[in-house]
């Protein structure tokens, strides 16, 4: 499935581009209680513009030909045709309109999201869980879904007349501002640490069912998402992969060959006892207003294992894991990143990049292999001989 791909700017509210035409908005909700919440809310907001709404699918899709918006804010449930057979029929004609759900906190949102995810949407807000009172609504849609709109829709403030949605312009930092940092001679990887955040689930999907069952290492990793939601996506990677793929619990000890996803609304950290690392979890404060965080990960990896810690950056928006890249670097390990043309927005990756701590910049397609090529190669084995992979003698380009 083709997606839209951006790289993630700060919108610049005092430049005089500003009378260009607004980001337009279709909103589509079958609460017309939510229809209002979100129109008045968004409307208020500099530069955007909703030029309708949509109670069910089929009218939504009416108003998109008619209306041709920039961006749309799609509900998952849905009377005549919900978001999800709305969101696979825009699909079949355009891939590149920005399409963010808006699903509840609950089981069965975090499974319907996910799907929606699969089938091609650039990102998903939560409702608020109290719409009887106004101003917290109010306030939750200016903290998730705003900034997520600016991050998608990046490319086209202060830059693009017509709005229209286009793959972001910003290249690649040149080769020279990839970090110059080595691992330390005869030092093996011992854990792999990935942080992601927007477009994450789908780059997961593509990264972690490609790993062997015979991995030599532990993988930890941070998604941006709340608690129901990184239970769903451990089980759906975990259904379609080779390692054993669980969400974090405290005090499970980190084996060789399964991949523990942080869960929501906790930090995920791994500290080092006796012989043995295991996973801990907290409820201190958030860093990038997210918990759990990748800062906070890679900063424990790096102390647990000093320079045996391979870090991997996929795409998201914001600067949550520069400062854990640093810390990791300092320690001796490595650190690649995901990059631009692939990811949904190069926030995270890109700024690990711009800061200089990237040992290598890959394409999607490319990390799963890099991952395994890295840790064979420091440990001198050889994985997933006769597959797809390859052996550190052979690799396969």
């Amino acid at each position: 499935m083709l997606r839209p791909r951006w790289v993630q700017h700060d919108l610049d509210t005092s430049s005089p581009q500003l009378n260009m035409k607004p980001l337009r908005i279709l909103v589509v909700d079958d609460s017309v209680v939510i229809r209002k919440l979100l129109s008045d809310t968004l409307s208020k907001e500099a530069r955007f513009e909703v030029v309708g709404t949509a109670g069910d699918g089929r009218i939504a899709l009416a108003k998109i030909s008619q209306l041709h918006p920039d961006l749309v804010t799609l509900d998952i449930e849905m009377p005549v045709m919900n978001g999800l057979e709305t969101l696979a029929e825009i699909r079949k004609t355009d891939h590149r309109i920005p399409i963010i759900m808006f699903s509840t906190l609950t089981e069965r949102g975090a499974v319907a999201t996910l799907e929606a995810l699969s089938l091609g949407a650039s990102d998903y807000a939560t409702k608020p869980s109290n719409t009887g009172s106004p101003a917290v609504a109010i306030e939750q849609i200016r903290a998730e879904l705003i900034p997520k709109i600016k991050a998608l829709c990046a490319a086209q403030f202060g830059r693009d007349t017509n709005f229209s949605v286009a793959p972001s312009k910003t290249v690649n930092a040149p080769a020279t501002h990839l970090a110059a940092h080595l691992r330390k001679p005869g030092r093996r990887i011992e854990i792999v640490a990935i942080g992601t955040s927007t477009g994450g689930p789908n780059a997961l999907a593509r990264v972690i069912p490609l790993v062997p069952k015979s991995f030599p290492v532990p993988i930890v990793v941070v998604q941006h998402m709340p608690a129901v939601f990184t239970r769903s996506l451990a089980e759906r990677l975990a259904n379609s992969s080779e390692i054993r793929v669980e969400e974090g619990q405290a005090g499970a000890v980190l084996e060789p060959g399964k991949a523990w996803i942080a869960p929501g609304n906790y930090h995920m950290t791994v500290s080092k006892t006796a012989n043995e690392r295991r996973l801990k979890l907290n409820q201190d404060a958030p860093e990038h207003s997210c918990r759990p965080a990748v800062d906070v990960l890679f900063r424990s990896v790096a102390e647990a294992y000093g320079g045996g810690v391979l870090g991997v950056v996929m795409t998201g928006m914001g600067s949550d894991g520069v400062l854990g890249a640093q810390r990791i670097h300092a320690a001796g390990g490595e650190v690649i990143v995901q990059d631009e043309a692939t990811s949904v927005v190069w926030g995270m990756p890109g700024l690990v990049q711009a800061a200089g701590e990237a040992d290598g910049v890959f394409p999607l397609g490319e990390l799963a292999g890099e991952i395994v090529r890295r840790v064979a190669q420091s440990r001198s084995v050889a994985l997933g001989a006769g597959t797809r992979f390859y052996t550190v003698e052979h690799p396969v380009k």
